[in-house]
C-alpha cells in the first residue's frame, strides 16, 4: 500500500475502526469470516499458507466492500515462525493502519485428516496436533502483546467434539482440547477485558478435508436428514456468527461454546 494512501486512511479512520486477524482466511470458512467481519466495518489481516493468489482475491473482495485488508503468509503448524510473523504483523499495523495493536484474533487455520482410530499414524497425529492445538496455543500466546485490551479471541472447534463419527478421533480430540483452552484463556485474560469464545461448526459445504461435503450430493442429503433444520451448513452460517462475536453486540458473551450446526445429531 502506498504511503500517501495509508496516511489518508489513518487520518480519516483512526480510532473509528477495529482490526481482526483471521488465520486461514484465504478460502472456505476463513474467507467467509473475513468478509463477514469486513461487512461489519472491521479491517482485516488474513493469513494463508500456500494459496497467495486466493488470499489476494479475498483482499480485493474486502476492499471492494470499502474496507482495508492485508494478506500475510503463515505456517500455522510451525511455532518457530511465529515470532517473525508477528514482527511482520506489527510492521503492517503501523504502516497500513496507523495502529500498534489489533482487536480480534480468529484462530481458524486448520486441516482435516480422516482416519479411523486404529489406523491413525503418529505422523498424522503430530500434524494435527501442531496445527490444530499446539499452533493455536502458541500463536495466541505470541499475539497477546499486540492484542488490544477489550478485544476478543474466537477459537474454532467442531460439532465432532460433542457427537462422534468414525474417522475423526484425533481431529475431534484436538478440538476438545481447544474448547478447554478457551475457558482458561477467558479466565486468565479477563483482567484485560479480552473475551474468548469458541465456535463449533457442524458439517459445512466447503473444500475442507477433500471437499466431500461440498461435492457429494448423497452426503449432503444424509447430513440434512440428521440435522433439525434439514440441510447441510454453508460458510455464511459460520462467518456471521464469528462476526457477531467480534462486535460490541457480544460484549457480555465470554467463555462460551457456540455450536453452529443447525441442530445436527440432536
Amino acid at each position: 500500500m502506498k504511503r500517501e494512501n495509508m496516511m489518508e486512511f489513518t487520518a480519516n479512520e483512526k480510532g473509528q475502526y477495529k482490526i481482526a486477524l483471521v488465520t486461514g482466511g484465504s478460502r472456505g470458512l476463513g474467507k467467509n469470516m473475513a468478509i463477514s467481519l469486513a461487512k461489519k466495518g472491521v479491517a482485516i489481516l488474513l493469513t494463508y499458507h500456500n494459496q497467495k493468489e486466493e488470499a489476494e482475491e479475498v483482499v480485493s473482495a474486502i476492499k471492494q466492500l470499502g474496507q482495508q485488508a492485508v494478506a500475510l503468509q503463515l505456517d500455522a503448524g510451525n511455532t518457530k515462525s511465529f515470532a517473525a510473523f508477528f514482527e511482520r504483523v506489527s510492521f503492517v499495523l503501523a504502516e497500513t493502519f496507523g495502529r500498534d495493536s489489533f482487536d480480534y484474533l480468529v484462530n481458524n487455520a486448520g486441516i482435516g485428516i480422516n482416519s479411523l482410530f486404529a489406523e491413525t499414524t503418529e505422523e498424522q497425529f503430530d500434524t494435527l496436533m501442531n496445527i490444530q492445538f499446539k499452533g493455536v496455543f502458541f500463536l495466541t500466546q505470541k499475539a497477546l502483546p499486540l492484542l488490544a485490551d477489550g478485544g476478543g479471541i474466537v477459537n474454532i472447534s467442531t460439532g465432532l467434539a460433542r457427537f462422534s463419527m468414525p474417522g475423526y478421533a484425533a481431529y475431534a480430540a484436538m478440538k476438545g482440547a481447544i474448547e478447554t483452552l478457551t475457558k482458561y484463556q477467558a479466565k486468565e485474560l479477563g483482567g484485560r477485558k479480552i473475551r474468548v469464545n469458541v465456535v463449533a461448526p457442524g458439517a459445512i459445504a466447503t473444500d475442507f478435508g477433500g471437499g466431500a461435503l461440498k461435492e457429494n450430493q448423497q452426503v449432503q442429503e444424509h447430513i440434512g436428514s440428521i440435522t433439525a433444520l434439514g440441510r447441510i451448513g454453508q460458510p455464511d452460517d459460520i462467518g456471521s456468527v464469528v462476526a457477531f462475536l467480534c462486535s460490541d453486540d457480544a460484549k457480555w458473551v465470554n467463555a462460551q461454546r457456540i455450536e453452529v450446526s443447525g441442530g445436527m445429531n440432536l
